[in-house]
């Protein structure tokens, strides 16, 4: 018996799924194999199906999209003293 591969990436499961949509597995069936696999490491299933529909759409990329926009943390100057935030 094999054992799982606890260890992987998030691309490695996106590539999985992207695999065996092309197959023509269905995605309760892709996450399913992907669960004897990858066991408690495995994308939920939901996230599998979300992926099936953006590989439908024509997605190719198993890597995140670059975001744009602004940074979620600020950089903004700390005042030192109270009389500062008045200001």
């Amino acid at each position: 018996m094999d054992a799982p591969l606890q260890d992987c990436t998030i691309e490695e499961q996106r590539g999985v799924v992207r695999f065996l949509w092309a197959e023509g597995v269905k995605p309760v069936e892709i996450h399913r194999r992907m669960l004897a696999q990858y066991g408690q490491s495995t994308m939920k299933q939901g996230k599998v199906y979300e992926w099936v529909e953006k590989f439908k759409s024509g997605r190719t990329r198993v890597t995140d999209e670059c975001l744009s926009g602004r940074p979620s943390t600020s950089r903004s100057r700390k005042a030192s003293s109270p009389q500062e935030y008045r200001n």
